[in-house]
């Protein structure tokens, strides 16, 4: 079955940003498997009508199963600059995921967090632990919706699997996500969409917001873009 195209959400010389569907990977796959990176290439190379290999530099990556906002740099230049911004924590990353369990309205999660690359997972640690390291992020609860709560979450840090283990590891996980304690199942990937994404243009110095709309699988939840 064709995938869909390729969903961009903003682009100029600099900059390319896209919609991930869940399911698919960002990038980091092996050969022939449809990844985003990929995919985005293959974009800017047929639109562009550009010869050799195209320059597109990742700046946010999201798990397969998650859907939403991705940012990816067309010039060594932006990409440079962008990775500052990420590395400085002045990028805005806000999320919205539906959590089953008794969420409470909000607070901070602050942990160490460390790879178990033979799981693929993540675990919880201690500072003390080789190779940990620390996981901040901050979350709010919208309302309740079918089957759980809508949760806004702002990412202060950006590990890998981060906002599935820290909240799953606290009793309420991610719908879908079965990796991280959910026993209720979500028709495309898992409840967790990055929503919206705020940075400095590389090259104008202008805050520049991308949101992502809902994925069409939300809409059981009875969750709605103005939420």
């Amino acid at each position: 079955m064709p995938r869909e195209p390729l969903q961009v959400l903003y682009e100029d010389n600099h900059l390319l940003a896209v919609d991930k569907p869940a399911g698919l990977p960002t990038m980091g796959v092996a050969a022939g498997i449809d990844n985003l990176l990929s995919l985005a290439k293959d974009y800017i190379k047929h639109k562009y009508r550009k010869p050799g290999n195209v320059y597109l530099g990742a700046m946010s990556r999201l798990d397969a199963p998650v859907s939403g906002v991705l940012l990816l740099a067309r010039t060594s230049k932006a990409a440079a600059r962008l990775t500052e911004q990420f590395r400085d924590r002045t990028v805005e990353k806000v999320y919205w995921a539906v959590l089953t369990g008794d969420v409470p309205h909000g607070g901070e999660c602050v942990d160490w967090i460390v790879k178990d690359e033979r799981h693929r997972r993540m675990h919880m640690a201690t500072a003390a632990t080789p190779g940990a390291q620390e996981a901040r992020l901050s979350y709010r609860r919208l309302h309740e919706v079918d089957g759980g709560w809508l949760v806004e979450v702002s990412l202060d840090t950006g590990r890998k699997h981060q906002i599935r283990l820290q909240l799953g590891q606290r009793g309420f996980p991610v719908v879908g996500d079965r990796k991280y304690g959910s026993p209720v199942p979500f028709s495309a990937g898992i409840a967790l969409h990055a929503r919206r994404l705020v940075c400095m243009h590389p090259t104008r110095g202008e805050p520049l917001e991308l949101v992502a709309p809902l994925p069409k699988s939300w809409r059981n939840f009875g969750v709605a873009e103005s939420d």
